[in-house]
């Protein structure tokens, strides 16, 4: 590997001017390809295999109509002082509000009215209409979504309270303030790092370039290929990040290689042969983790993992091509200060000159069981949260409390009651008539019986009436245990009527579906783990020839991963510190929060394993004892790991102000989830469990030894085969110099 990146390393730096090409005309090409892109990312979610999909599926079948895929609103108004809805001048206001929604676009299909279909509160204050367009919501245009506002604030000038909830109201603005905030504290950390604006800026363009080539690729496919709107931006989130820190190890291992007297291109070459093959390994376990998110199978998170996924090869691709391109037009600017220093290391980080990295490591060597006691300990406490992890997916009630579709939300529960925010729809269907219309009266008796059910409306069938669609309201809230309670009760009770009729009865509908995700995902987090840690375990014996290094590294995961889940819950589910993150409404951590935060903090744990560890291999092997090994590894790069965990940590900290709950909560979790790993487990864990293995750190069985390939990450090879630096060929490394291109 390490020879093969090293030819690579030393074309690139030759025929720069032939790989900044080849990278122009790839962003151009997907560039195009999102221009011509056929539609806007979806944000409909599917759960193939789950009964809720499978009634969904069924009223899409034999309820076209009723369940065409257009976006829908439904607007709530309520009369001033507690008076009735229905007095003259309030009736008035209402549909004179209808009619300015019904007019409010031509793809308004039908606006129901309210007192036709008895959608008014008992107490006679409140009433709604159901509003169903033409077109899908990712199809609506800002004239519609500005057109229904418009109406909105028409009923308001006439006194009503107005709001409106459902996907055919505007989403949120998007926002690239997170982008911007990461960039902005990367390029100072960076700058501090290197001392040099041409070093720091070089992992900045470069990630630029990778996370402008992902990003188009994925707007190009979200249309074909009907991606949610958040793959884009897990994917830039991700391609940010690492994107930045590729390109850091690569330029800090090159300060270092000319550091020790080889001339530019050789250094290119080297540090794309040794720091560019941890950045292979390391991008290939972040792939495995993603990629492994496909166990799921929820198409979801398949094609987030994914896209993921693909941005994180982009990155790889781009950090071993185009950085070592990039450092032959930056000739000599790149090493800034460093350039002038003698020393083997004149690298941005000097930690024996500092002494903070040096007494750090020593003091760990010098205790190293009371550290990992402590460390294990701290981790552990801030993890008992997780205990308590509550899983669900957000509705409107989890939206911020300034927002109409919150203001909605909260009508209609204290109108209607709070079940009905959250109804739940009974199918049964036979291919005989007569067996459905009897397993429909059968199931309509026994849903009003049950004490957790506020209201049953009578079945509605179908023309072939072989399917009847039943809506049940419960008494609790959408997103409580009782609620939960009570879709168990329906299945349990589907289950006997269909003994006793033969007729199928299925429950359905943004609950049933919530209810149905949370455990898909519970089942699938086992599995998933199993896959995702047992692979990358084989990779990482694979780069360190060892057994315990790559257990110890899969359980400091675990560790980091548990306290990461633990703040989430704290913060997000239990309100500390809600002010501080700019969190408005608490409530259960999304369900598919946990199993992708356990894939990509999986992914970027190795990171930091196979960059630090690698180090200390590499001082192993070229004859170090097992502590000085540890002392040098640190040493060489535990200040650039440090910069790296930072500026990751930059870049998910900025997507915390997303107004999207989700973003808002994964950033923080993998903001938390980098510190963690980076600090506690990888910097501090790491050298004290193996100052405690010692020389056993490092072995591996015969056999295994054997059978395994040579895959060469620390470069042993281009040390037995690279002349010394003494006689190289000593060649001009500024910008434009034709011997450069010999």
């Amino acid at each position: 590997m390490a020879t093969f990146l090293h030819r690579i390393g030393r074309f690139a730096f030759r025929r720069r001017w032939l790989v900044v090409l080849l990278w122009a005309l790839v962003l151009g090409a997907v560039g195009a390809g999102a221009a011509n892109s056929s539609g806007p990312a979806s944000s409909s979610i599917t759960l193939p295999g789950t009964e809720a999909q499978r009634a969904f599926d069924l009223l899409g079948e034999k309820f076209p109509s009723a369940n065409a895929d257009g976006a829908t609103a439904r607007v709530v108004m309520r009369a001033p002082d507690g008076e009735k809805i229905s007095n003259a001048e309030h009736k008035a206001a209402l549909e004179a509000t209808l009619t300015e929604v019904k007019e409010s676009s031509s793809r308004v299909g039908q606006v129901t009215d309210p007192f036709a279909t008895q959608a008014v509160s008992t107490d006679g204050t409140t009433a709604y209409a159901q509003v169903t367009y033409t077109a899908k919501d990712t199809d609506l245009t800002d004239g519609d979504h500005t057109g229904l506002e418009k109406a909105l604030e028409a009923g308001r000038d006439q006194g009503l309270t107005v709001e409106a909830s459902g996907n055919a109201l505007a989403p949120p603005a998007e926002s690239h303030a997170a982008e911007v905030i990461g960039f902005a504290l990367a390029a100072v950390i960076l700058a501090i790092t290197f001392g040099s604006l041409i070093a720091a800026g070089l992992p900045l363009l470069t990630a630029l370039v990778g996370v402008g080539v992902s990003m188009a690729a994925i707007t190009a496919l979200s249309g074909p290929l009907d991606l949610n709107s958040n793959t884009s931006a897990l994917a830039t989130m991700l391609g940010i990040a690492v994107g930045i820190d590729y390109a850091l190890f690569i330029v800090s291992r090159y300060r270092s290689e000319r550091a020790d007297g080889y001339d530019a291109r050789e250094a290119a070459a080297r540090a794309n042969g040794t720091a560019g093959s941890a950045v292979v390994f390391a991008g290939l376990t972040v792939v495995i983790a993603l990629a492994g998110l496909a166990v799921v199978k929820l198409p979801i998170l398949t094609a987030m993992g994914l896209a993921a996924a693909g941005a994180v090869v982009v990155a790889v691709l781009v950090a071993t091509t185009l950085v070592p391109a990039l450092l032959g037009f930056a000739g000599e600017r790149v090493r800034g200060k460093a350039r002038k220093q003698t020393a083997p290391e004149a690298d941005a980080a000097k930690p024996d000159r500092t002494g903070l990295g040096q007494r750090w490591i020593s003091y760990v060597l010098r205790k190293p069981a009371k550290v990992l006691l402590l460390a294990v300990v701290a981790l552990g406490v801030i993890a008992l949260p997780a205990a308590k992890l509550e899983l669900g997916l957000p509705d409107d009630g989890s939206k911020a409390t300034s927002s109409t579709q919150r203001k909605a939300y909260d009508m209609l529960s204290q109108s209607f009651g709070p079940g009905f925010n959250g109804p739940l729809t009974v199918t049964v269907d036979d291919q005989d008539p007569a067996v459905a219309r009897s397993g429909a009266a059968d199931m309509g008796k026994s849903l009003a019986d049950l004490p957790a059910v506020a209201a049953v409306t009578p079945a509605a069938f179908n023309p072939a009436a072989d399917t009847a669609i039943i809506t049940v309201i419960p008494k609790s809230a959408p997103g409580s245990d009782a609620t939960k309670e009570l879709v168990d009760d329906i299945r349990s009770l589907a289950s006997d009527i269909e003994s006793d009729t033969g007729a199928r009865s299925l429950v359905t509908g943004t609950t049933a579906l919530n209810i149905d995700t949370s455990d898909k995902f519970s089942a699938a987090i086992a599995p998933y783990l199993a896959l995702v840690v047992g692979l990358a375990v084989l990779v990482l014996i694979l780069v360190f020839r060892s057994i315990l290094v790559p257990v110890k590294a899969a359980l400091g995961f675990l560790l980091s991963v548990l306290a990461s889940l633990g703040a989430l819950v704290a913060v997000f589910q239990w309100g500390w510190l809600k002010d501080l993150v700019g969190l408005e409404q608490t409530g259960p951590i999304m369900s598919l929060m946990p199993i992708l935060m356990v894939g990509i903090v999986f992914g970027l744990a190795m990171d930091y394993q196979v960059f630090l560890v690698t180090r200390m291999r590499e001082a192993h092997i070229h004859g170090a004892d097992a502590r000085s090994a540890i002392e040098s590894g640190f040493k060489h790069s535990a200040t650039v790991v440090t910069a790296a965990a930072l500026i990751m940590i930059s870049v998910f900290a900025g997507f915390v102000g997303s107004q999207d709950a989700m973003i808002k909560a994964l950033g923080f979790g993998l903001a938390v989830a980098v510190a963690f790993d980076a600090f506690i487990v990888r910097m501090t864990i790491v050298p004290a469990v193996l100052a405690l293995l010692g020389k056993r750190a490092w072995s591996l069985p015969g056999w295994i030894d054997r059978i395994l390939p040579s895959v060469d990450i620390e470069g042993e090879k281009l040390t037995r085969h690279t002349p010394p630096p003494a006689l190289t060929e000593r060649e001009p490394s500024f910008a434009g110099s034709s011997d450069e291109h010999r």
